[in-house]
């Protein structure tokens, strides 16, 4: 009876994409495997979260996220939050959009607009998941990405309006830093594991700011001092008020866990 063909993983697709890429085997030598956090929450949770940390630093999500758990008595699910009166809500803290925005994606995951479970989100694509999470209140394309990249654990993923992927293709591969528009023909030669070139372009930026790490692109050498045409490092790509834009904010090591001014759970750990 033929055997089933191994499920690629984000180890083994890394591994494959250093045996086409100089850049990644170097990126691969220098700072290993991709890590990724181990996934604490249900898929309901993770957006619920990702919501509350929305323009927020990193202590005062957490903070307020806490106390939306603690309204919702430990129960983050749809039915739960439907439940909750808005003005428990928004007495954890939560402006009147994102309550908004947490009873809209209750909604619509009750009402099976927003598919969650693990047999239908299976049936979707990328593109379907990011279309039927789009239509949230507050989700944008950015949002929705990082919850496929993260908490899905798709492969394909290439979140060209980031910026902290797109500085760090710059560094890594000795260009100017990329359009949106030319990051996605770039991605390219990486399908179907551009998730993981996307992963090594956070760590790229995490190297250089840390300052260790010294790696040759095509370019010429990049690492930390080398000047840039860009100018100063901005942000990893946070989601703007309307989920569809990231912010222009300083970029962090994507080390920290989720949010925006911390990296969603999942972020690749140092």
């Amino acid at each position: 009876m033929p055997t089933r063909p191994r499920r690629a993983t984000f180890t083994s697709a890394a591994r494959e994409l250093a045996t086409r890429d100089p850049v990644i085997a170097r990126l691969v030598e220098l700072d290993g495997l991709p890590r990724l956090r181990a996934r604490a929450d249900s898929h309901f949770a993770a957006l619920v979260r990702s919501i509350v940390f929305q323009q927020l630093a990193g202590a005062a999500a957490a903070a307020i996220h806490g106390r939306v758990v603690t309204a919702l008595k430990g129960d983050v699910t749809p039915a739960a939050v439907v439940a909750t009166p808005p003005a428990v809500l928004r007495g954890a803290g939560l402006s009147a959009a994102k309550e908004a925005s947490l009873r809209d994606l209750a909604v619509k995951v009750e009402e099976g607009t927003v598919v969650l479970d693990p047999r239908g989100l299976a049936r979707e694509s990328d593109d379907e998941v990011v279309t039927r999470l789009s239509t949230v209140r507050g989700i944008g394309r950015w949002t929705a990405e990082m919850f496929l990249l993260f908490q899905l654990r798709r492969l394909d993923v290439w979140p060209t309006g980031d910026l902290g992927v797109r500085r760090g293709y710059g560094l890594a591969w000795g260009i100017p830093m990329p359009s949106p528009k030319e990051l996605e023909q770039l991605g390219d030669p990486f399908r179907p594991y551009r998730s993981i070139a996307a992963w090594y372009c956070w760590r790229t930026v995490a190297l250089e700011r840390s300052g260790t790490g010294l790696f040759v692109a095509p370019g010429g050498p990049v690492g930390p001092g080398t000047p840039t045409t860009d100018g100063p490092a901005r942000g990893r790509g946070r989601p703007s008020p309307d989920g569809d834009r990231p912010a222009r904010t300083r970029p962090r090591a994507p080390s920290s866990p989720k949010g925006t001014g911390r990296a969603p759970r999942g972020r690749p750990t140092a």
